[in-house]
């Protein structure tokens, strides 16, 4: 799913995240998603989300 819609993201879903220092390489992170940081429905990089271990990131893949 579309990890640019917010709609797409729930609490304790596990998805896959790009973090700031990845974003040129792509490198992808996975994580179960604690809290929702982006408040907007819609962001075209991704939503930004915190994952249980506390990494930051926006969302990839779903």
């Amino acid at each position: 799913m579309d990890g640019r819609y917010r709609e797409n993201i729930k609490i304790g879903q596990e998805v896959s995240i790009v973090e700031k220092q990845n974003q040129r390489s792509g490198i992808l992170t996975k994580g179960i998603v604690d809290k929702i940081l982006t408040k907007s429905s819609f962001h075209p990089h991704g939503i930004k989300v915190m994952t249980d271990q506390g990494i930051v990131g926006r969302v990839k893949n779903t």
